[in-house]
């Protein structure tokens, strides 16, 4: 069969959930038994979202390859359990980089430069790269921003050429939204069809139509849509809003647009997906009773899609111990020694999150004080376990100066420091260790007995290390560095083992974690998590 490509535009507004869509689709055609990939152009100049302010753009996902890619590719993984790579994540900077170095190598033997057909014809190539070189029945696409936006435009061209030139191996799904006025009591379609009104002026018929709702449209409504935007009656289709986003796959197959997409790409048949796991894993998030409540202490806390793999990683863990999560995001910046036991007392487990800087800092090592202390389940992430690092050289080992040189470059005691090869390194991202790498567990440690193996590979994306020099002053000390780079003996993993789970990683374990595979470590912390939640209640 020939490899279908899906193109998913946005109108209306921007954040109505391209990436959900997409990804519900890739769900619904994997369990069919499809190859699918999907991929994301982002329409902003940048390279990539490494260098982006989580209050720009959100979380920074890291593929296996080292990619710094946009927070849809977690979503991607999420729901199909697929490894994207940087093939995944195009962003107008890189097509732009990519074309200005091929004039520069003469690539264009001195014609003139120009949008169309360099800068098209460059984004066509990314589209159909996967195609070829992947093995993949579905290539599904998502077009950031919406329709109308200047900087989308080379995108939509791009593919409006390529629907000519693939025919009916390619479709468009167009995802607007409709609104509910209040005051008139009533459903707006006026604006979808003003959406694709702006969508066929570019030459792009949509195929698909996906309403987005707070209220349910009634079908009238929906044949009225595709009479006016030329859109078969049974290819509108609603997606109503849902008490979680992993409910939207069954959603969409109740409307049948897996079926419609393969009817209308002329795909082989396949039977109906096979939905088992993934309903399964609905009933325990429906039906979980028992509540865990978890802190995450970082200073991103008002933008929550900042910390968005982790929270998803803690309600799928949750979700597959028949519990729900509850959790509670704490200001780093507004937390310290003489509030810590008001703020963190009613917790049954702590996340210390990642980030950069030197910004709500010393929050995290009162959080870290207080969880060691009481003996709460605390787990730390990148920068949360050099804050582990960090607090209990200070207050355990008598370190008081003690520091990472991104905080203080004159600290005394560097007990997290820049690798001597990258301190001459400038780039912003060049001195950054980004993918996925191995990292060798101890025998009995609580990390090894959480993956059920003692080689794991984690995606990395930091800049600074644990000392080796201290190590063997922080094992006599009671905190042992259990998990180590095979090739280059950097720390990856520390943990307390005389407390209940006291557990540092310096790779980011929330990148490996899916709905149907929820990531080990974070099964483990949770499990750990409940079992002092049941203790704290039957000592009540």
């Amino acid at each position: 069969m020939d490899t279908k490509y899906i193109f998913v535009t946005g109108g209306v507004v921007s954040s109505l959930g391209k990436g959900i869509i997409s990804s519900s689709l890739a769900r619904l055609l994997l369990s069919r038994g499809y190859r699918v990939t999907i991929q994301k152009f982002d329409p902003y100049i940048n390279i990539d979202p490494g260098t982006l302010n989580p209050y720009e753009h959100g979380e920074c996902y890291v593929t296996d390859d080292g990619h710094e890619a946009d927070l849809d590719l977690g979503h991607y993984e999420r729901f199909t359990d697929i490894r994207t790579s940087r093939a995944n994540n195009v962003t107008t900077g890189r097509i732009y980089q990519t074309v200005i170095d091929k004039e520069r190598r003469g690539d264009y033997l001195g014609k003139t430069v120009q949008i169309i057909p360099h800068i098209t014809d460059e984004i066509k190539r990314n589209v159909k790269l996967l195609g070829k070189t992947g093995d993949y029945d579905f290539v599904i696409t998502e077009i950031g921003g919406t329709v109308g936006d200047i900087e989308s435009t080379p995108f939509l061209e791009a593919v409006r050429q390529l629907k000519w030139e693939l025919g009916r191996d390619a479709l468009f799904i167009h995802l607007t939204y409709v609104p509910y006025l209040h005051a008139a009591k009533e459903l707006k379609t006026k604006p979808t069809q003003h959406s694709v009104k702006l969508l066929q002026s570019v030459g792009i018929q949509p195929d698909i139509l996906v309403l987005r709702t707070e209220k349910e449209i009634p079908a009238s409504m929906l044949r009225k849509v595709g009479l006016f935007c030329n859109v078969a009656p049974e290819a509108v289709i609603q997606s109503l809003d849902q008490p979680t986003i992993y409910q939207v796959p069954l959603r969409m197959h109740e409307q049948h647009l897996d079926d419609i997409v393969i009817r209308l790409t002329g795909a082989d048949p396949r039977p109906e997906p096979d939905l088992n796991a993934w309903n399964k894993f609905l009933h325990h998030l429906n039906t979980a009773e028992k509540i865990v409540t978890i802190g995450l202490v970082g200073k991103y806390v008002e933008l929550q899609d900042a910390y968005k793999s982790i929270s998803e990683s803690l309600m799928q863990a949750a979700t597959h111990l028949d519990h729900k999560v509850k959790i509670e995001y704490i200001h780093s910046e507004k937390l310290n020694d003489a509030n810590a036991d008001e703020k963190l007392r009613n917790l049954d487990g702590v996340i210390i999150a990642p980030g950069f800087g030197q910004r709500g800092i010393e929050g995290k090592f009162s959080a870290l004080k207080w969880c060691r202390e009481h003996d709460v389940p605390t787990f730390g992430i990148c920068l949360g376990m050099q804050c582990m690092v960090i607090e209990f050289a200070r207050n355990v080992m008598g370190l008081q100066d003690a520091n990472s040189t991104e905080m203080d470059t004159k600290t005394p005691h560097n007990v997290i420091d820049l690798m001597e090869e990258q301190k001459s390194i400038s780039n912003m991202g060049g001195t950054m260790r980004l993918g996925a790498y191995k990292c060798r567990l101890q025998p009995g440690s609580k990390a090894a007995l959480a993956y059920g193996s003692e080689e794991v590979w984690e995606r990395h994306r930091h800049r600074f290390e644990f000392n080796e020099d201290y190590r063997h002053s922080f094992e006599q000390a009671g905190m042992k560095c259990v998990g180590e780079n095979p090739d280059t003996h950097l720390v990856e993993v520390v943990e307390i083992p005389e407390k209940r789970w006291f557990v540092g990683t310096q790779y980011h374990p929330e990148y490996r974690s899916t709905v149907l595979h929820p990531n080990p470590l974070f099964l483990s912390f949770m499990k750990a998590a409940i079992a002092y939640s049941d203790e704290k209640s039957s000592t009540k």
